[in-house]
């Protein structure tokens, strides 16, 4: 699709909060938003990032012959950096502005983003919570979850537990059949609501690092895509890993940022600010 038939300055244009949807993401650390992006936007993207993850894809296993997790979904992360046009979107004003007045700080930086497309017949992605891999120092994190189609429940849309992030149990879990098992219990124990919703075209999700999520299995014949991009706060500081993979997470997506320090590196710029 030729760039001239499509209104590419929606990607810096503010998209309107309203009070309700600030206070619904800050009671239960989701929300889903709709209209965020027209539908030619999301096709005009989708085919370039399409072919990023085809061109950039390491996972050549046949589904079967995985485990729990690579069966999930192909994962390729900071697509922004090795091309432009996805750099035009990931760094679009108009996801970051959401991202910085949900969480109600005064600006938002880069942590990474990543495509997560399930294949057709991928499995579910277990439950889990996003901080468990992060060095960050405070909770000031949220997840734009973007999909590239209309996503109905057989082709496995992100699915929230509201307000879980209240849950201290399962914060030490990486995702796996474990993390599926224990989480799933405490949830059910602590009567935490699951919220299972297709998305429509268009439709945006963004979700706080220590809430609870997961996704069910993409049963039909086409591929998932989505495209995620991960905003901590401006000031974020670094913290000293607890575990392997915020070891691994520090020298990957923060490279250079120093324990106690802001998180100022070159891949990780501020994407928006308040005025």
């Amino acid at each position: 699709m030729p760039t001239s038939t499509i209104n590419l300055d929606i990607l810096q244009q503010p998209y309107q909060l309203n009070p309700d949807q600030i206070a619904f993401y800050r009671e239960n650390q989701f929300i889903k938003l709709k209209h965020v992006f027209p539908a030619e936007i999301l096709e005009y993207f989708g085919e370039v990032i399409s072919n990023k993850v085809q061109d950039l894809n390491t996972m050549h296993v046949p589904i079967e012959e995985r485990d729990t997790y690579n069966k999930a979904f192909l994962q390729v992360m900071n697509i922004w950096t090795k091309d432009e046009t996805v750099r035009q979107f990931v760094f679009s004003k108009r996801l970051a502005r959401i991202a910085t007045e949900l969480m109600g700080v005064s600006g938002v930086r880069m942590y990474h983003d990543q495509a997560l497309f399930k294949e057709p017949g991928g499995g579910f992605t277990p439950w889990h919570a996003d901080q468990y891999y992060w060095p960050l120092s405070n909770d000031n994190t949220v997840t734009a979850w973007i999909p590239m189609q209309a996503t109905p429940l057989k082709m496995g849309p992100l699915e929230f537990s509201a307000k879980s992030y209240l849950l201290q149990g399962g914060r030490d879990l990486k995702i796996s059949d474990d993390s599926e098992r224990v989480i799933s219990k405490k949830l059910r124990l602590n009567d935490f609501a699951q919220v299972i919703e297709p998305f429509d075209l268009g439709e945006v999700s963004f979700h706080s690092g220590w809430v609870f999520h997961r996704a069910g299995a993409n049963t039909t014949d086409r591929m998932r895509q989505v495209m995620t991009v991960i905003y901590m706060d401006r000031d974020m500081r670094l913290k000293a890993p607890v575990n392997e993979n915020q070891q691994l997470d520090w020298d990957t997506w923060c490279p250079g940022a120093k324990i106690g320090e802001v998180i100022d590196t070159p891949i990780n710029p501020v994407l928006y600010e308040k005025s």
